[in-house]
Protein backbone atom coordinates (compact mmCIF):
# COMPACT_ATOMS: atom_id res chain seq x y z
CA UNK A 1 0.00 0.00 0.00
CA UNK A 2 1.41 3.68 -0.91
CA UNK A 3 1.84 6.27 1.45
CA UNK A 4 -1.52 8.04 -0.44
CA UNK A 5 -3.26 4.74 -0.27
CA UNK A 6 -2.90 4.72 3.60
CA UNK A 7 -3.75 8.19 4.33
CA UNK A 8 -6.88 7.38 1.91
CA UNK A 9 -7.48 4.94 4.37
CA UNK A 10 -7.33 6.68 7.51
CA UNK A 11 -8.96 9.84 6.13
CA UNK A 12 -11.93 6.86 5.01
CA UNK A 13 -11.85 5.62 8.95
CA UNK A 14 -12.16 9.29 10.12
CA UNK A 15 -15.21 9.98 8.19
CA UNK A 16 -16.77 6.72 8.70
CA UNK A 17 -15.98 6.66 12.48
CA UNK A 18 -17.60 10.47 12.21
CA UNK A 19 -14.81 12.47 12.75
CA UNK A 20 -15.38 14.23 9.71
CA UNK A 21 -19.36 13.88 9.21
CA UNK A 22 -21.43 14.74 5.84
CA UNK A 23 -20.70 18.10 4.86
CA UNK A 24 -18.19 18.95 7.06
CA UNK A 25 -14.64 20.37 5.40
CA UNK A 26 -11.47 18.30 5.77
CA UNK A 27 -8.41 19.95 7.51
CA UNK A 28 -6.53 21.86 4.94
CA UNK A 29 -3.58 20.21 2.77
CA UNK A 30 -0.57 21.56 5.10
CA UNK A 31 -2.15 20.30 8.03
CA UNK A 32 -3.42 16.63 6.94
CA UNK A 33 0.52 16.64 5.45
CA UNK A 34 1.56 17.60 8.94
CA UNK A 35 -1.45 14.82 11.03
CA UNK A 36 -0.17 12.47 8.15
CA UNK A 37 3.61 12.83 8.27
CA UNK A 38 3.89 13.02 4.14
CA UNK A 39 4.00 15.55 1.85
CA UNK A 40 1.41 17.77 0.38
CA UNK A 41 1.77 15.57 -2.82
CA UNK A 42 0.92 12.30 -0.90
CA UNK A 43 -2.08 14.58 0.47
CA UNK A 44 -3.65 15.53 -2.69
CA UNK A 45 -3.25 12.01 -4.36
CA UNK A 46 -5.04 10.71 -0.90
CA UNK A 47 -8.00 13.30 -1.53
CA UNK A 48 -7.85 12.54 -5.43
CA UNK A 49 -8.47 8.84 -4.62
CA UNK A 50 -11.61 10.04 -2.09
CA UNK A 51 -13.05 12.11 -4.62
CA UNK A 52 -12.80 9.30 -7.14
CA UNK A 53 -15.44 7.09 -4.91
CA UNK A 54 -17.36 10.31 -4.38
CA UNK A 55 -16.70 10.59 -0.57
CA UNK A 56 -15.25 13.85 -0.56
CA UNK A 57 -15.81 17.20 -3.16
CA UNK A 58 -13.28 19.87 -3.84
CA UNK A 59 -15.43 23.29 -3.27
CA UNK A 60 -12.82 25.93 -5.28
CA UNK A 61 -11.77 28.35 -3.12
CA UNK A 62 -13.32 26.69 0.23
CA UNK A 63 -11.83 23.35 0.74
CA UNK A 64 -12.44 19.44 0.57
CA UNK A 65 -15.94 18.72 2.28
CA UNK A 66 -17.55 15.18 2.98
CA UNK A 67 -20.56 14.01 1.16
CA UNK A 68 -23.26 11.86 2.75
CA UNK A 69 -22.52 7.80 2.39
CA UNK A 70 -25.55 8.40 -0.30
CA UNK A 71 -23.34 9.90 -2.51
CA UNK A 72 -20.52 7.27 -2.37
CA UNK A 73 -20.08 5.65 -5.61
CA UNK A 74 -17.19 2.81 -4.06
CA UNK A 75 -19.57 -0.18 -2.61
CA UNK A 76 -16.81 -1.22 0.14
CA UNK A 77 -16.72 2.60 1.97
CA UNK A 78 -20.86 2.38 1.77
CA UNK A 79 -20.78 -0.95 3.17
CA UNK A 80 -18.43 -0.10 6.03
CA UNK A 81 -20.23 3.16 6.59
CA UNK A 82 -24.02 1.37 6.60
CA UNK A 83 -22.30 -1.28 9.63
CA UNK A 84 -22.42 1.66 11.83
CA UNK A 85 -26.12 2.00 11.07
CA UNK A 86 -28.38 0.26 13.77
CA UNK A 87 -28.16 -3.79 13.21
CA UNK A 88 -31.95 -4.25 12.60
CA UNK A 89 -32.50 -1.69 10.07
CA UNK A 90 -29.14 -3.03 7.96
CA UNK A 91 -29.86 -6.44 8.17
CA UNK A 92 -33.64 -5.52 6.55
CA UNK A 93 -31.38 -3.74 3.81
CA UNK A 94 -28.98 -6.54 3.41
CA UNK A 95 -31.80 -9.18 2.86
CA UNK A 96 -33.37 -6.85 0.63
CA UNK A 97 -30.21 -6.43 -1.71
CA UNK A 98 -30.07 -10.79 -1.53
CA UNK A 99 -33.47 -10.68 -2.89
CA UNK A 100 -32.56 -9.08 -5.81
CA UNK A 101 -29.39 -10.98 -6.30
CA UNK A 102 -30.18 -14.83 -4.79
CA UNK A 103 -33.78 -15.19 -6.24
CA UNK A 104 -32.18 -14.81 -10.17
CA UNK A 105 -29.15 -17.13 -9.25
CA UNK A 106 -31.38 -19.54 -8.22
CA UNK A 107 -33.56 -19.11 -11.06
CA UNK A 108 -30.26 -19.90 -13.41
CA UNK A 109 -28.83 -22.74 -11.41
CA UNK A 110 -31.75 -24.72 -11.77
CA UNK A 111 -30.43 -25.57 -15.39
CA UNK A 112 -27.81 -25.19 -14.86
CA UNK A 113 -26.08 -27.01 -11.75
CA UNK A 114 -24.67 -30.02 -12.22
CA UNK A 115 -24.85 -33.14 -10.04
CA UNK A 116 -21.29 -32.15 -8.03
CA UNK A 117 -23.51 -28.99 -7.20
CA UNK A 118 -26.43 -30.91 -5.80
CA UNK A 119 -23.88 -32.91 -3.56
CA UNK A 120 -22.16 -30.29 -2.10
CA UNK A 121 -26.02 -28.61 -1.29
CA UNK A 122 -26.88 -31.71 0.69
CA UNK A 123 -23.43 -31.86 2.45
CA UNK A 124 -24.49 -28.13 3.43
CA UNK A 125 -27.82 -28.77 4.41
CA UNK A 126 -26.58 -32.30 6.77
CA UNK A 127 -24.15 -29.71 8.17
CA UNK A 128 -26.87 -26.74 9.00
CA UNK A 129 -29.07 -29.98 10.89
CA UNK A 130 -26.36 -31.13 13.12
CA UNK A 131 -25.06 -27.79 14.00
CA UNK A 132 -28.76 -26.97 14.69
CA UNK A 133 -29.23 -30.63 17.02
CA UNK A 134 -26.18 -29.54 18.78
CA UNK A 135 -26.72 -25.56 18.90
CA UNK A 136 -23.54 -24.55 17.00
CA UNK A 137 -23.98 -21.67 15.70
CA UNK A 138 -20.61 -20.53 14.08
CA UNK A 139 -21.15 -23.76 12.24
CA UNK A 140 -24.54 -23.32 11.36
CA UNK A 141 -23.45 -19.99 10.01
CA UNK A 142 -20.51 -20.90 8.05
CA UNK A 143 -23.11 -23.99 6.34
CA UNK A 144 -25.33 -21.58 5.34
CA UNK A 145 -23.34 -19.08 3.58
CA UNK A 146 -21.30 -22.16 1.52
CA UNK A 147 -25.01 -23.45 0.73
CA UNK A 148 -26.09 -19.91 -0.78
CA UNK A 149 -22.12 -19.35 -2.24
CA UNK A 150 -23.05 -22.90 -4.08
CA UNK A 151 -26.26 -21.44 -5.47
CA UNK A 152 -24.55 -18.39 -6.83
CA UNK A 153 -21.85 -19.98 -8.52
CA UNK A 154 -24.01 -22.99 -9.66
CA UNK A 155 -25.86 -19.74 -11.53
CA UNK A 156 -22.92 -20.30 -14.37
CA UNK A 157 -22.51 -16.54 -14.04
CA UNK A 158 -19.26 -15.65 -13.18
CA UNK A 159 -20.21 -11.81 -12.11
CA UNK A 160 -23.26 -13.33 -9.24
CA UNK A 161 -20.81 -14.62 -6.68
CA UNK A 162 -18.65 -10.93 -7.15
CA UNK A 163 -21.24 -9.13 -6.00
CA UNK A 164 -21.60 -10.31 -2.41
CA UNK A 165 -18.21 -10.18 -1.68
CA UNK A 166 -17.92 -6.71 -0.14
CA UNK A 167 -20.78 -8.62 2.24
CA UNK A 168 -18.57 -10.58 3.80
CA UNK A 169 -18.63 -9.89 7.30
CA UNK A 170 -22.44 -8.32 7.00
CA UNK A 171 -23.77 -11.38 5.63
CA UNK A 172 -21.88 -13.41 8.54
CA UNK A 173 -23.21 -10.85 11.44
CA UNK A 174 -26.47 -10.91 9.86
CA UNK A 175 -26.78 -14.40 9.86
CA UNK A 176 -25.50 -14.85 12.97
CA UNK A 177 -28.35 -12.47 14.44
CA UNK A 178 -30.88 -14.91 13.54
CA UNK A 179 -28.97 -18.72 13.81
CA UNK A 180 -28.52 -17.68 17.46
CA UNK A 181 -32.39 -18.15 18.05
CA UNK A 182 -33.67 -21.87 17.36
CA UNK A 183 -36.88 -21.22 15.82
CA UNK A 184 -34.99 -19.27 13.11
CA UNK A 185 -32.39 -22.62 12.60
CA UNK A 186 -35.78 -24.74 12.50
CA UNK A 187 -37.20 -22.19 9.57
CA UNK A 188 -33.96 -21.62 7.90
CA UNK A 189 -33.50 -25.69 7.25
CA UNK A 190 -37.21 -26.33 5.84
CA UNK A 191 -36.48 -23.15 3.89
CA UNK A 192 -32.96 -24.70 2.69
CA UNK A 193 -35.02 -27.86 2.03
CA UNK A 194 -37.37 -26.52 -0.27
CA UNK A 195 -34.69 -24.55 -2.19
CA UNK A 196 -32.92 -27.52 -2.91
CA UNK A 197 -35.35 -29.62 -4.04
CA UNK A 198 -36.66 -27.13 -6.61
CA UNK A 199 -32.77 -27.29 -7.86
CA UNK A 200 -33.40 -30.65 -7.89
CA UNK A 201 -36.60 -30.50 -9.95
CA UNK A 202 -34.46 -28.78 -12.65
CA UNK A 203 -37.49 -26.00 -12.47
CA UNK A 204 -36.36 -22.39 -12.96
CA UNK A 205 -39.77 -20.89 -11.99
CA UNK A 206 -39.66 -23.47 -8.34
CA UNK A 207 -36.09 -22.61 -7.92
CA UNK A 208 -37.15 -18.98 -8.01
CA UNK A 209 -40.10 -19.29 -6.03
CA UNK A 210 -38.45 -21.35 -3.24
CA UNK A 211 -35.54 -18.85 -3.00
CA UNK A 212 -38.03 -15.73 -2.79
CA UNK A 213 -39.75 -18.04 0.42
CA UNK A 214 -36.40 -18.44 2.17
CA UNK A 215 -35.76 -14.46 1.84
CA UNK A 216 -39.14 -14.12 2.73
CA UNK A 217 -38.51 -16.53 5.75
CA UNK A 218 -35.58 -14.52 6.55
CA UNK A 219 -37.02 -11.22 6.95
CA UNK A 220 -40.11 -12.27 9.13
CA UNK A 221 -37.85 -13.92 11.37
CA UNK A 222 -35.49 -11.02 11.68
CA UNK A 223 -38.75 -9.07 12.63
CA UNK A 224 -39.87 -11.30 14.95
CA UNK A 225 -37.60 -12.83 16.51
CA UNK A 226 -34.56 -9.92 16.56
CA UNK A 227 -35.69 -6.38 15.86
CA UNK A 228 -38.71 -6.53 18.38
CA UNK A 229 -35.85 -8.43 21.01
CA UNK A 230 -33.78 -5.44 20.57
Amino acid sequence: MSLADDLAERLLTAIIDGQYPPDSALPPEGELSELGGVSRLTVREAVKALRAQNVVRVVRGRGTYVNPPDRWTALEPVVRAASRSASGALSERLIEARRLIENGACELAATRRTEEDLAGLRRQLELMREAAEHADTEQFVQADIDFHDIVMRASGNLFVPLLFEPFGALLVEGRRETSAVPEIRAHAIAHHEKVLAALESGSAEEARTAMDGHMNQTADDLRTHVIKQG
